[in-house]
């Protein structure tokens, strides 16, 4: 299974963007896999090479490329509006792909990237399926004079799943309750699981903060609920 790191334009800036792609040539579905904090890295790229095992095509874009060297890779360093268009470019270029079909897109992401979750599932409406991993600080908006996540929720096109850790304060379980009733109210379709034992990052792999039973019990979760709303 190839898994080679591509590039996408985004608004005249090169952006890599981590790609794996199913043996075979039909039509995929296909996914995009928002990165935590540490950016694209082992935890990330093997995520994205396990959902091209479940039979996606599977594309993460480094949201940290407009920093420099040596600037803080941090999610307080990037715009909300700058990871909009990172996503719409991903979008565009997995629609374009010879092995996607164009109308079974869904996004997935973990930490920050749950946040972006939250986010694209409102402001991308090429989503049609959208499975968050403790995506913190939904509440807050990361640029001036825009709207939060939260804010948009009336926005959001396509059913949402959200897993989250028991012992996470980011978010919280009373973070989780504001959310649950925020989506209830606006009528959106969404799944809430919450793990014992877990706080945040449960699903990395590769740090001290791993959860296998979290883990093992979430992942089966979220293909189940891709394959039903990218495969049907």
């Amino acid at each position: 299974m190839p898994s080679p790191t591509t590039t996408v334009n985004v608004n005249g800036q090169d952006m890599a963007v981590y790609l794996s792609t199913p043996a075979g040539a039909r039509p995929f579905p296909a996914i995009v896999v928002a990165q935590h904090a540490g950016g694209v890295d082992t935890f990330i790229k093997g995520t994205t090479d396990r959902l091209a095992e479940a039979g996606y095509v599977a594309a993460a874009p480094e949201l940290y490329h407009r920093l420099g060297p040596n600037d803080t890779r941090s999610p307080r360093a990037l715009k909300d509006v700058e990871m909009i268009a990172d996503v719409q470019a991903t979008v565009g270029f997995l629609k374009r792909h010879e092995k996607v079909n164009p109308d079974a897109l869904g996004i997935t992401g973990f930490c920050m990237g749950g946040r972006v979750v939250y986010l694209m599932a409102a402001a991308v409406p090429a989503f049609k399926a959208a499975v968050a991993y403790y995506g913190g600080s939904t509440m807050v908006a990361l640029g001036e004079g825009i709207a939060s996540p939260f804010e948009r929720t009336a926005e959001i096109a396509c059913p949402l799943m959200f897993h989250f850790g028991q012992e996470d304060r980011n978010p919280s379980p009373e973070d989780m309750e504001k959310l649950d009733a925020e989506l209830t109210r606006h009528n959106k379709p969404h799944e809430f699981y919450t793990y014992p034992n877990a706080g945040h990052a449960f699903m990395d792999f590769t740090g001290e903060r791993y959860r296998e039973a979290a883990a093992k019990t979430s992942w089966p979760r979220t293909l189940d609920f891709f394959a039903r709303h990218l495969k049907s």
